[in-house]
């Protein structure tokens, strides 16, 4: 038996939490408009029930809204670092608010749809295990 995928680089690639084979993700492009939220309902690989619930999928927001904070520390960290090594000019948020708000929102605008697609991988590897398949997405559509 193959062993399993390590839960860390199954969140971020995308993968079912309970075969750790399937990917979630209809199309593997995060940046097509039309499908950054196209999953499937149930696992290609082990149908493992993906739609758990209506709006199960509203908790990812939090977990965005998490990874979004922690982009925006990382942007100032950054800028700090650049700044302390000579390779930019930038002395401090409070004096160039503009440089670190025009690199916050370029880094977010660029980083959206795979951070978004990420919150949502998080948010279900919280809910469903490595084994559990959680019901079939056919099970209780009598």
């Amino acid at each position: 038996m193959q062993r399993p995928r390590p839960l860390l680089a199954n969140v971020l690639v995308n993968r079912c939490p309970a075969c750790r084979e399937g990917r979630l993700f209809q199309v593997r492009n995060p940046y097509r408009p039309r499908t950054i939220n196209a999953m499937h309902a149930a696992c290609p690989a082990c149908q493992a029930d993906f739609e758990r619930e209506p709006g199960f999928y509203f908790g990812a927001a939090y977990v965005s809204y998490a990874l979004t904070v922690a982009l925006w520390v990382a942007v100032l960290v950054a800028l700090y670092t650049f700044g302390a090594l000579g390779w930019i000019t930038f002395t401090g948020f409070f004096d160039q608010p503009e440089v670190f708000l025009i690199s916050g929102i370029v880094t977010l605008v660029l980083l959206l749809p795979p951070l978004q697609r990420l919150s949502r991988s998080i948010w279900i590897h919280m809910f469903l295990r490595y084994g559990d398949r959680g019901g079939t997405s056919e099970e209780g559509k009598a």
